[in-house]
């Protein structure tokens, strides 16, 4: 479509600033985006949608303009809630570089206009998104009737031979194809998510290509046509929680028409999204709520009766919930400039499905609220036979990550840190308030541990172990080096393996003969190697305090 037709489409609410001799250009997309630098995300003749929250003052609009211009962008439209007017320094820099340039009235959401040039330019377009197009409302509406993603990709099968699939952020299935063909197995899912999050965090442009078991599959990402101006300045804030539509075909070798339609379809499934994630704010407010109350010290019964008010939206068709968990999650960034809890909660949403659900909307059992970089998940338990009550497990830490730790850490990169925390299951309102406490608690632990990925469960609580990770580092250093720094010296002048004697030998209970197995070595040797520690450390290794303490030492060290 030509800029020409949005200009007179009242509904749209564009007022011309400037490029009045290049209304006849053609529109082929559209992307939202407030990041000072979108070009990874531009592949030309887009309509740029922006709310100017990358605008910090007058000379940010000049380098702005000409990345836009460089990427062949067609035109760029300016919303006007965040800044009134808009700047001067903007139309003199588009005016400059000969770029067309909208303001948006404050009253129409950019999801209007991304809508319908959407619909418009597939309209356009001959043949192969005509059925995509037509079929747009249905795929919108829910229940029976509608089908949402499901009915693009069964139109990408059915009409130009494409295998598709919709993956979260963390390689699981959204939506794929119903027609005949093998399921895109787990394994694969969570390769290929993986694979675009590191395409998308070293800034390789869309769509990303990969080979996986001889076959190609081309990933495009699934942005959200809802998000506020004032949101997504940095890739990392939307990261881990953008969907992507995996194909299966090298998009390398298409005309621009074609990777025109994937983005077409694209922008539909966004809408799609944006349903799903609106769905979620009466769960994320009852949490919440409960949250709040649980902090603030409110009485277990004001905590009861919101819990029964949350149980039916948590629970439909169960009722009450007897038994509830806590789990909190934590993503940090290096730099410390990018908030981590809507991210957190983003992923514990993801996160807390089951496994084996597919489709948008298994996660409506989960309410999750967030506060600063923490997220806080309110996870309701259904009932079980007494007889089955001992062998409840609820959710484990460890089983949470066990699938999701490498698109997690391919998304997370080099700067950023997940860590997870798991309380234990509690049956009454008064039980909430130590269960948050036990989930904060574990994720401390679990951050206390070296790797991108972390989480701990209240069973961890329950050793001695968990106090290592808050010694302070002074004191740690302190206490390992008058320990174990001599026994090091020695076995790096005399290669007499101090250490790893000691540490076999607390490995062993003290047992001579087994640790003398272990090693491969005399008893005698044993025992003269044994000796020589105590001589050089002043210690007593069949005394318990003193194993005790080099069994820390070893352990912090």
């Amino acid at each position: 479509m030509r800029l020409r037709a949005l200009l007179d489409t009242d509904a749209l609410g564009l007022k011309l600033l400037g490029g009045e001799d290049e209304l006849d250009r053609t529109v082929r997309g559209v992307m939202t985006t407030d990041l000072r630098d979108p070009s990874r995300y531009l592949s030309g003749g887009e309509l740029v949608l922006t709310g100017l929250a990358w605008r910090r003052d007058a000379a940010d609009s000049e380098p702005f303009v000409r990345i836009l211009v460089q990427e062949g962008v067609t035109a760029l439209a300016a919303g006007e809630a965040e800044l009134g007017d808009v700047p001067d320094d903007l139309v003199e820099a588009c005016a400059r570089h000969r770029l067309p340039l909208f303001a948006v009235h404050e009253s129409v959401a950019f999801a209007t206009i991304t809508e319908h040039v959407v619909r418009q330019v597939s309209g356009e377009r001959a043949g192969d998104l005509a059925a995509v197009v037509d079929r747009h409302r249905r795929m919108m509406t829910s229940g029976p009737a509608g089908g949402g993603p499901d009915v693009v990709l069964d139109l990408l099968g059915s009409d130009l031979d494409l295998r598709a699939w919709v993956l979260s952020p963390t390689g699981r299935l959204i939506a794929g194809p119903k027609t005949s063909g093998p399921a895109l197995p787990a394994e694969a899912c969570g390769r290929l998510a993986a694979e675009h999050l590191t395409a998308t965090r070293t800034g390789r442009r869309a769509p990303h290509r990969v080979l996986l078991g001889g076959t190609t599959y081309s990933l495009f990402p699934i942005r959200s046509t809802a998000r506020s101006p004032q949101t997504a300045r940095d890739a990392r804030e939307t990261v881990l929680s953008d969907w992507l539509l995996a194909v299966e075909a090298d998009a390398g070798d298409w005309a621009e028409e074609r990777l025109d339609l994937l983005y077409g379809v694209t922008q539909l499934i966004a809408v799609e999204r944006d349903r799903r994630d609106a769905a979620r704010t009466v769960r994320r407010r009852l949490a919440q709520e409960v949250l709040e109350l649980v902090q603030t010290g409110a009485a277990p019964a004001e905590i009861a009766a919101r819990l029964r008010v949350a149980a039916p939206v948590l629970l439909p068709g169960l009722g009450a919930a007897p038994h509830w968990q806590v789990v909190v999650a934590r993503v940090d960034w290096d730099g410390g400039e990018i908030e981590g809890g809507p991210v957190a909660q983003a992923l514990l949403e993801e996160i807390l499905v089951d496994p084996l659900s597919a489709g948008p909307e298994p996660s409506d059992r989960i309410a999750v609220a967030h506060t600063g970089d923490e997220a806080i998940a309110l996870v309701p338990l259904p009932a079980v036979p007494a007889e089955h009550e001992a062998s409840r497990t609820g959710v484990l830490a460890d089983a949470l990550l066990e699938s999701l730790r490498d698109p997690l850490t391919a998304g997370l990169d080099d700067d950023g840190r997940l860590t997870l925390g798991v309380s234990a299951a509690v049956h009454s309102a008064e039980g909430l308030r130590g269960a948050l406490e036990e989930a904060r608690h574990a994720r401390r632990v679990a951050a206390a541990r070296p790797g991108r990925v972390c989480a701990a469960g209240h069973q961890e609580l329950a050793s001695h172990v968990l106090l290592l990770p808050f010694v302070p580092d002074d004191v740690r250093r302190a206490f390992t080096a008058r320990l174990l720094d001599p026994l090091r010296d020695y076995d790096r002048r005399h290669r007499a393996e101090l250490i790893p004697t000691l540490e076999a030998f607390l490995d062993c209970d003290g047992s001579w003969t087994r640790c003398a197995t272990r090693l491969h070595l005399h008893v005698n040797t044993l025992r003269y190697r044994v000796g020589r520690i105590e001589q050089l450390t002043s210690r007593d290794l069949s005394r318990l305090e003193d194993k005790l303490d080099f069994f820390l030492a070893l352990r912090m060290s």
